[in-house]
């Protein structure tokens, strides 16, 4: 009976954090159109940063909790989701067109900055200090994209009819769901990993990652289907570099995070995810369903090996 009410406390966690960052994500999304601000900063800054809303709460809570190898095992885990398996199925619903800005500056610099953590997981441990960078690093890569969308304008004449007031209450009232449905998922998880003798690192790359990476999945999907595909591409490039430089970085900031030696194979994956999508598109800005397929297939190796080292 406990076990089944640790996985129903887990499913009750998702499904909060799914309908939180969509409710975020639609009032968000609204305030940023009435500005004017186009769908490839929306998907890389407000979409993102509310569908990358359950990895923040999950992985602070988990810092918090003493549980680190679910707090880096979440981040790495679902940049490698984000990357191979929601563009994956994305570019096999809809051929996916990657903006010229984004196969010349954002995709490189997820390279860089996956990169950027595993040199920082080398001493054993995100200090303090590295948190301050990772945080300094997302300020200017923000003030960049906000530089950029003065410089660049709606072009689908797309406009929002929502008041302006049930935009502010969707965006609160998302991340209500989304800090309550954080603790239910942090807490059975662990629990569940204890019960089965499962290693946390094990539930974060997987069971939790894939958990809070379903409102991307559901985003990039659904906008891909509405042949939205700056907001599909710009929400998992956007989702990935906030993982990492704003969730890792304010995690260390509050209490260093533990970078255990195993994790070391995962972080270099997620950087060699984030190389793969760069060589995809870089020579015809498009992500089509071979592609994708071949994405799929990359994750099915990556999680064999989970299964084989867990």
């Amino acid at each position: 009976m406990t076990l089944l009410i640790k996985f129903a406390l887990l499913a009750l966690g998702f499904v909060m954090l799914i309908k939180g960052a969509n409710y975020f994500v639609s009032g968000a999304s609204g305030i940023a159109y009435r500005f004017g601000i186009p769908h490839l900063i929306v998907g890389l800054t407000i979409v993102a940063m509310g569908t990358s809303a359950p990895e923040t709460a999950v992985s602070i809570a988990a810092a918090f909790k003493g549980s680190a190898d679910i707090t880096i095992g979440n981040i790495v885990g679902s940049n490698i989701l984000n990357i191979w398996v929601i563009l994956g199925i994305s570019s096999i619903v809809a051929a996916l067109t990657v903006a010229k800005s984004a196969v010349r500056i954002d995709i490189p610099f997820v390279i860089i900055i996956s990169a950027v953590l595993l040199i920082m997981g080398l001493d054993g441990v995100i200090s303090r200090i590295d948190g301050i960078i990772l945080c300094a690093v997302f300020v200017l890569y923000m003030i960049y994209l906000f530089s950029k969308s003065k410089e660049t304008s709606q072009t689908d004449g797309e406009t929002q009819e929502q008041p302006m007031w049930k935009n502010l209450l969707f965006a609160a009232g998302g991340l209500v769901l989304i800090v309550f449905g954080s603790r239910f998922t942090v807490e059975s998880a662990s629990d569940i990993a204890r019960i089965f003798g499962m290693s946390e690192r094990f539930i974060g790359l997987t069971i939790v990652s894939f958990g809070t990476s379903l409102p991307e999945l559901f985003t990039s999907i659904s906008a891909a289907r509405r042949g939205n595909v700056d907001i599909a591409i710009g929400n998992v490039i956007g989702s990935s570099m906030f993982n990492i430089l704003f969730v890792v970085g304010i995690s260390a900031l509050i209490i260093p995070v533990p970078f255990a030696a195993k994790f070391r194979v995962d972080a270099a994956v997620s950087a060699v995810a984030a190389l793969t999508l760069f060589l995809f598109c870089r020579r015809k800005q498009k992500i089509n369903k071979p592609a994708g397929i071949c994405m799929l297939i990359c994750y099915g190796a990556y999680f064999a090996y989970l299964l084989q080292r867990p």
